[in-house]
């Protein structure tokens, strides 16, 4: 499975920006996580194969929505209400057979993209 990720950029407090995340390949679950200088790798939102079942990290509960579009296997997170806090590089991440959970844990993800920058000032 390749994932590759577009969408991103800098934005001001406030402002709005979508990600977007291709997966060749079949996948069950996709997700989107976040990494920050100097903090782990943590969670935001996933979603089961055709959007049935979706999870949110608290902090973007309310100004995240995360969809996917089971014809081409992409996710999408667009993001609103984005705060400086929102600074990160963001991954998208998938799992072929297992079904997502309110878990968000990096390591039962084994498919990862490149990454995309997201910086709110």
């Amino acid at each position: 499975v390749q994932l590759v990720e577009s969408g991103g950029g800098s934005v001001q407090a406030g402002g709005s920006l979508k990600l977007s995340c291709a997966a060749s390949g079949y996948t069950y679950c996709m997700g989107w996580f976040r990494q920050a200088p100097g903090k782990e790798r943590e969670g935001v939102a996933a979603i089961n194969r055709g959007g049935i079942r979706t999870y949110y990290a608290d902090s973007v509960k309310g100004r995240f929505t995360v969809s996917h579009d089971a014809y081409t296997n992409t996710i999408y997170l667009e993001m609103s209400g984005l705060k400086p806090e929102d600074t990160a590089m963001y991954y998208c991440a998938a799992r072929r057979w297992i079904d997502c959970s309110a878990a968000l844990t990096p390591r039962d993800f084994g498919y990862w993209g490149q990454g995309t920058q997201v910086t709110v000032s």
